[in-house]
């Protein structure tokens, strides 16, 4: 596989990149690969990915990093927004001097995938989405408070867990404002356009049940969102939809989410449909 405009290294480069007010914990595996960029949750590490990579090999150049005070080595920040994780993409990219690559982001990351996707048509290789960056109208007030209880209830053990890198730098508050900003980002008159802008092999992989503090049927409402979404455009499938939920997919699917990123990789992106229905 070298499908890469980029210049490339020669052996696994780790080390911290400078974004903004802050570094960013990067890896990057090198070689002459395709370069896939891959995004986490919202609080959790580049580790999630390390059975997807390995399911994928070493053909490819894969590059990880965790976001702004995540992880045990990435700095603090005055800035978690969502345009911020936008922009960090850019930065890592950047820093290791690649141009072109897939994008592959789990939950959080789905949406910044997404975002990125949408917006660098020319640098996309493709995009793959894994639980996530599904419009559905999920935030009112109601669950606004629900998430703000929820984080503070949580943060007396997540700040045991910080020295590990397991739970981020951020304070309940901080965290309770992130998810607040990912569900408005998440309603269907903000994220449908987002979505309908995408010109690149996008695959979908989504989960099945629940997930770590929603409510009976509340995912399965939000992910059959996507059936307009593969309406609207035709470069958006979704690939496969597991057994395994939200919180466990990378786990125990990781070999469909690597299948994905080979299905899109492997699609002629000349030849991608590229006509996408009117609103």
């Amino acid at each position: 596989m070298t499908k890469n405009s980029s210049p490339s290294i020669d052996s696994t480069w780790s080390g911290l990149v400078p974004v903004d007010d802050t570094t960013l914990a990067v890896t990057d595996t090198g070689g002459t690969g395709i370069p896939v960029i891959y995004l986490n949750g919202q609080f959790a590490t580049q580790g999630y990915w390390r059975r997807v990579l390995a399911d994928l090999g070493t053909g490819w150049r894969h590059i990880t990093y965790d976001e702004r005070a995540r992880g045990k080595k990435s700095g603090t920040s005055a800035d978690y927004s969502f345009e911020a994780a936008v922009r960090d993409v850019d930065a890592v990219l950047a820093a290791r001097g690649v141009d072109k690559a897939v994008v592959v982001g789990w939950s959080y990351g789905a949406f910044v995938a997404a975002h990125w996707a949408s917006r660098n048509p020319d640098r996309a290789l493709g995009a793959i989405l894994v639980e996530g960056a599904q419009p559905h109208d999920w935030l009112d007030d109601a669950m606004e408070q629900r998430i703000r209880k929820q984080f503070r209830q949580m943060s007396w053990f997540m700040s045991l867990l910080r020295p590990t890198g397991l739970t981020p730098r951020l304070t309940a508050a901080e965290m309770a404002e992130c998810n607040i900003e990912l569900g408005k980002i998440a309603r269907a008159r903000e994220l449908g356009p987002v979505l309908d802008r995408i010109t690149v092999p996008t695959r979908y992989v989504v989960a099945s049940g629940s997930s770590l503090g929603s409510h009976g049927d509340e995912q399965e409402k939000i992910r059959a969102s996507l059936d307009a979404v593969t309406v609207r455009n035709p470069n958006i499938k979704i690939t496969a939809k597991v057994a395994s939920n939200h919180d466990a997919i990378l786990k125990k699917d990781f070999r469909t989410v690597a299948d994905a990123v080979r299905e899109v990789a492997a699609l002629d992106r000349e030849n991608a449909p590229k006509e996408r229905s009117a609103d």
